[in-house]
């Protein structure tokens, strides 16, 4: 039986190669097959003969690629992360497809993340450290606003909502929240509200939920005009959830007053790739490089040794649910075990 990874760091082969998968392989006779590339209409044919293909957050798995593995003999689709918004559940199902994704891998990974760039941008450590390297200890221009008694506002409280609250709770901030689905566990340190009364309260807004059809561009002209001047935006959810022309009018017009993103709505042809001898011709990313209130990562908030190491034995463990023909618990459509499981029309899964 051969597993294909598509978009394979070599990260991705050092946690994938883990003893549970070893153990797998002896009983299953399992041939792991690494593509550095991402899977896509051209790339599906070195799947041709897999039994289920491992793609990231960056792969395209829409209905066309999908019914192209479908005709290469592929059964099972393995997403090693939460997300699955890159994925046609809708057309998955219909093709008799196995999708499984990893719900949870180390959600206080993401959260302290955040909780670093919330830190960094609104005391400005990366300007402070640049400036000493050059022997330029100036503290003009290098203001920040103590945390403590500050509001910050969380869209989205799952398990890395909460863990990104529990965080700043301890930090003595005021939480306010809005989510579709209310957590038990984030009234321990917060409260919730509509995203209209939030915005206008909170000093920090962070993005916490996935992205679906309804959250795509929560972020917007109009929910970006009812931020309280000068607040703070962080994202480490999915690049989606903010219509980029307009943050980039909202920090040209100062009213927003910074702006920390480790996704970026176009990151699939950009991000998890070095383009540094390169022309990125992506001119709404380069604008924002211009701004030194705005603050970019690779999407990297995930990228703890923990979260590979659980996202690795997930994987593995969904792989050996499909194989066994086991109901998984983290499938999201699993036709060949029982009735489907696509969720594309319930509530969005939590991350």
């Amino acid at each position: 039986m051969q597993l294909v990874v598509f978009s394979a760091k070599p990260y991705d082969k050092k946690y994938l190669t883990s003893a549970r998968a070893t153990e797998l392989d002896s009983s299953a006779g399992i041939d792991i097959v690494y593509h550095e590339f991402a899977l896509s209409l051209e790339t599906v044919p070195l799947a041709s003969g897999a039994a289920a293909v491992c793609v990231f957050v960056n792969d395209d798995v829409n209905a066309r690629v999908l019914a192209s593995l479908r005709a290469s003999g592929v059964r099972a689709v393995l997403l090693r992360c939460a997300g699955h918004n890159n994925v046609d559940l809708g057309a998955a199902a219909r093709l008799g497809l196995f999708v499984a994704h990893v719900p949870s891998y180390s959600p206080e990974a993401v959260a302290e993340f955040a909780v670093s760039l919330l830190l960094t941008l609104n005391r400005k450590i990366h300007r402070a450290y640049n400036r000493t390297r050059e022997a330029n200890f100036s503290l003009d221009g290098l203001l920040g606003r103590t945390l403590h008694g500050k509001t910050v506002g969380l869209v989205g409280t799952g398990r890395i909502g909460v863990a990104f609250a529990r965080i700043m709770h301890g930090f003595g901030c005021r939480l306010l929240a809005y989510d579709v689905l209310e957590s038990d566990e984030f009234r321990k340190y917060g409260e919730y509200a509509d995203l209209d009364a939030l915005l206008p309260q909170s000093d920090f807004v962070s993005l916490h939920c996935p992205l679906t059809p309804e959250t795509r561009h929560i972020i917007n002209e109009g929910t970006l005009a009812k931020m309280k001047k000068e607040a703070m935006l962080v994202n480490t959810s999915r690049g989606g959830l903010i219509q980029t022309r307009a943050v980039i009018a909202a920090l040209k017009s100062k009213h927003l007053g910074g702006l920390a993103l480790d996704v970026y709505e176009g990151e699939g042809a950009l991000f998890y790739n070095d383009h540094s001898g390169h022309i990125v011709d992506d001119d709404e990313l380069m604008r924002l490089t211009t701004f030194h209130n705005v603050l970019l990562c690779g999407h990297q908030a995930f990228f703890t040794e923990e979260a590979l190491r659980e996202i690795a034995d997930g994987t593995i463990n969904n792989l050996s649910d499909f194989l066994q023909q086991r109901q998984c618990k983290h499938a999201l459509v699993q036709d060949q075990v029982g009735s489907s499981l696509d969720r594309r029309d319930s509530v969005p899964i939590r991350i």
